[in-house]
C-alpha cells in the first residue's frame, strides 16, 4: 500500500477558474469512480486534509478532490499577505471583498475543472457551511452532502454564537509566538493540538508535516479568516437541500457545539446525524473508517 504520508499519492496541482480567482486543487492518485470534492476550513490549506483519511476514501470507491478556498493556501487572495498574524484577525470589520455566493461558485468552477457534472461534496467547519450552500445553489451538481463540525448556514451575525465554543480560541489569543515560519509553525501546532479531543490527542507528528505544506503554500493569515466569516449569504435556507445529507461532529469539539449539527439535521429534510464519540474539531485516524463509510452508504455503492 503507498505510504500515507506519500506526497506521490496526489496529482500535480492544477488550477479551476472563476472570473479572475484561481483555485488550486489537487486530486489523489489512486481513487475510485465516485465524485469526491473536499473543502477544508478556518482559512486552512487543502494540506490540513489528512493523506490516511484520503485512503480510506478511495478504499471506498471514492475519486477525490481537494481544494484551496479563495483566501487560502495557492488560490488567489484578497489582502496583503503577511507570515504572522494573530487572531484578532477574526474581528475585522467593513465588507468582505466578496460574497458568500461567490466562494460556493468557486466550487462549481473546480467540479467543471476536473470535468465533472456531480460530486459529492464533504466540508469540515467553515468549509462544511460552504458545502451547505453548494448543495443550496447549484442542486443539481451534488450527488450527495457532508457536513463535519460545522453551523448550520441558516445562522448568520449574532444568531451562529450560540453554537460556538469561545475557551479555546481565548486561550489561543493570549499565546504569542515569533514571526516568520517558526513561529507559524508553533502557532498552527496549538491549534491542531488544541482542537482534538483529550480521547484522542493530536498526532503531532503527523500535523506538523500537514502544517508544513499548508506553510510551503502560503502564509497564516488570520485577517483572511476574517474575510471568509464576513461573506454575506443571501441564497436559499437549509430546509430546501433536496440532496442526501450527513451531518457528523466530534462529541468533544472545542470549537462548535453539538447543537449546531443537531439543528443542521433538524433543518434538512432527510439529514442524517451521526456525533463521533471521542472526536474533537479535527480529522484523528481513529475515525478514518467511520468516515468513510458513513460517507458511501450516504450515495450506495
Amino acid at each position: 500500500m503507498t505510504s500515507l504520508t506519500d506526497r506521490d499519492a496526489w496529482k500535480p496541482t492544477a488550477y479551476a477558474h472563476n472570473g479572475d480567482v484561481e483555485l488550486a486543487y489537487d486530486r489523489f492518485e489512486h481513487g475510485g469512480d465516485t465524485p469526491l470534492l473536499l473543502m477544508m476550513g478556518m482559512a486552512m490549506s487543502r494540506f490540513w486534509w489528512p493523506d490516511g483519511l484520503c485512503h480510506a476514501f478511495a478504499d471506498e470507491g471514492f475519486d477525490v478532490v481537494r481544494f484551496d478556498q479563495r483566501d487560502t493556501g495557492e488560490s488567489t487572495r484578497f489582502g496583503r499577505s503577511e507570515r504572522h498574524r494573530s487572531w484578532t484577525g477574526l474581528l475585522g470589520t467593513g465588507t468582505a471583498p466578496y460574497t458568500a455566493e461567490e466562494v460556493v461558485d468557486d466550487a462549481a468552477a473546480v467540479l467543471d475543472a476536473v470535468g465533472w457534472e456531480r460530486a459529492v461534496v464533504f466540508g469540515h467547519s467553515l468549509g462544511g457551511v460552504v458545502a451547505q450552500r453548494v448543495a443550496l445553489r447549484h442542486p443539481q451538481r451534488v450527488l450527495g452532502l457532508v457536513s463535519f463540525d460545522a453551523p448550520p448556514s441558516d445562522a448568520s451575525g449574532l444568531g451562529t454564537l450560540r453554537y460556538l465554543r469561545f475557551g479555546l480560541l481565548a486561550r489561543l489569543a493570549t499565546k504569542k509566538y515569533p514571526d516568520g515560519r517558526e513561529g507559524d509553525l508553533a502557532a498552527s501546532l496549538a491549534v491542531a493540538k488544541g482542537m482534538a479531543s483529550p480521547a484522542n490527542p493530536c498526532d503531532e507528528v503527523a500535523a506538523r508535516a500537514r502544517i508544513e505544506r499548508g506553510l510551503d503554500a502560503g502564509p497564516r493569515d488570520m485577517t483572511a479568516l476574517g474575510r471568509q466569516l464576513r461573506a454575506e449569504w443571501h441564497g436559499p435556507r437549509l430546509r430546501d437541500i433536496t440532496a442526501p445529507t450527513l451531518v457528523l461532529h466530534g462529541e468533544d469539539d472545542p470549537v462548535i457545539k453539538t447543537s449546531a449539527a443537531r439543528a443542521t439535521a433538524r433543518a434538512v429534510p432527510g439529514a442524517k446525524l451521526t456525533i463521533l464519540s471521542g472526536i474533537g474539531h479535527d480529522l484523528p485516524a481513529v475515525a478514518w473508517t467511520t468516515i468513510a463509510e458513513q460517507t458511501r452508504r450516504l450515495v450506495g455503492a
